[in-house]
C-alpha cells in the first residue's frame, strides 16, 4: 500500500496552527507515516509548549480502560475542557492492521467540536506504545487540548513506557480478578500516580483495595513519598470520574513545575531513543541480509555483525 502522499507544508502547517481538526488528523497521519512532511508540523507543535495535562490510562485488557476515559472525557466536557484521546490499539500479527475498537465506544463524542479521538495501531511494539506514539503526542499538545488522553494496549507488566510519555499515568484495576495481586510485581505497580478499581460495585473491591494499600506500604519510602490515590469507578455508570480527575489534578501540584519538566525531558529521551532503534533496526533490513548468512555459516561473529551495521562499515 503506498505512503500517503505529503501535501504542500504552508497551507496545511497554518491551518494546524489555527486549530483546525482536519488539519489535525493529517497532521496525525503524516507523523504515524514517518513521513518527513510532518517534521515542520512536530516542529510547529513542540514550538506552542506543552500546556495540556497528558494522562497514560493502562491496566489489564478487560479492566475498562475504554470506558473509564469515555466517562472522563463526558466529565471533563461538562466543565468546558477540550479533550484529546490517543487510542494505542493492539495490531493483528497476521495483517498488521487493528480493530480500532476504543474509538468505537467513543462514538457518541464524534459530533463534539471539543473532543479528538485518533486510534494508532501498536504494530507489535512492546511496552504498550507504537512507535510514533510520541510524535503524535506532541502534535495533539501542541493544538491546544486542555488533556490529552493516552490509552494504551493493556498487556500487563510490560507497559511501562507509559509512564515515561505521560505528565501522569492511571492504573485501572478491577476487584476478584486477580488484578490486585498482578498489580503488585515488578513494573506495573511502579508507575501509577492514581490508581482506579474499576467495577467496583462487584464482589471483592473492598479487598482489592485494601491489597493494593497494604502493598504500597511495603516498599521504599519517606516523607517525600507519592502513594498514589485509589479511588472506586464505575466506569459504565459514570462513577467515580469526578475523583480520578481531583486526584490527577493533587499529583499535579505534588510535582510541581520541576517535577513536570523532569517528566517531559523523559519523554523527549524516550522518543529519541525510540527513533534511533527506529533507524537502526530499519539499517539492519536493509543491508544486514549477506550478514545474516555470513553468521549463519559461522563465518561471522554476530557481535562483529552487529558492530559493522553502526559503523556503517559495508
Amino acid at each position: 500500500m503506498n505512503a500517503p502522499s505529503a501535501p504542500p507544508p504552508g497551507p496545511l502547517l497554518d491551518r494546524y496552527r489555527a486549530g483546525d481538526l482536519r488539519a489535525l488528523a493529517r497532521a496525525v497521519t503524516l507523523a504515524e507515516a514517518g513521513l518527513p512532511a510532518a517534521r515542520p508540523l512536530l516542529r510547529a507543535a513542540r514550538e506552542r509548549g506543552a500546556r495540556a495535562v497528558v494522562l497514560g490510562v493502562t491496566g489489564s485488557p478487560g479492566s475498562g480502560k475504554s470506558t473509564l476515559t469515555d466517562a472522563l472525557i463526558a466529565f471533563l466536557r461538562q466543565r468546558g475542557q477540550r479533550v484529546a484521546v490517543l487510542a494505542v490499539d493492539p495490531s493483528s500479527p497476521y495483517s498488521g492492521g487493528a480493530i480500532l475498537g476504543d474509538r468505537i465506544r467513543m462514538l457518541r463524542h464524534h459530533a463534539d467540536e471539543g473532543v479528538f479521538v485518533r486510534s494508532l495501531a501498536s504494530r507489535g511494539a512492546l511496552g504498550g506504545l507504537s512507535e510514533r506514539t510520541l510524535g503524535v503526542l506532541a502534535l495533539l499538545e501542541g493544538a491546544g487540548f486542555d488533556w490529552v488522553i493516552l490509552e494504551t494496549v493493556g498487556v500487563g507488566q510490560s507497559e511501562v513506557d507509559v509512564a515515561a510519555a505521560c505528565d501522569h499515568t492511571l492504573l485501572v484495576l478491577t476487584p476478584a480478578g486477580g488484578d490486585g495481586v498482578q498489580a503488585f510485581k515488578a513494573g506495573i505497580m511502579e508507575i501509577a500516580d492514581v490508581i482506579a478499581v474499576n467495577k467496583a460495585d462487584l464482589p471483592g473491591a473492598d479487598r482489592t483495595i485494601r491489597e493494593l494499600m497494604a502493598a504500597q506500604g511495603l516498599g521504599a519510602h519517606d516523607e517525600h513519598t507519592w502513594f498514589a490515590p485509589i479511588r472506586r469507578t464505575v466506569a459504565a455508570k459514570g462513577e467515580g470520574t469526578e475523583a480520578i480527575v481531583a486526584a490527577v489534578e493533587a499529583h499535579r501540584a505534588h510535582l510541581g513545575e520541576d517535577g513536570l519538566q523532569r517528566r517531559r525531558e523523559a519523554r523527549a529521551a524516550l522518543e529519541v531513543r525510540t527513533l534511533v532503534q527506529e533507524r537502526l533496526l530499519r539499517r539492519a533490513r536493509e543491508l544486514g541480509r549477506d550478514l545474516y548468512a555470513r553468521v549463519a555459516r559461522g563465518d561471522l561473529d554476530a557481535d562483529d555483525a552487529a558492530d559493522t551495521l553502526l559503523r556503517g562499515d559495508l
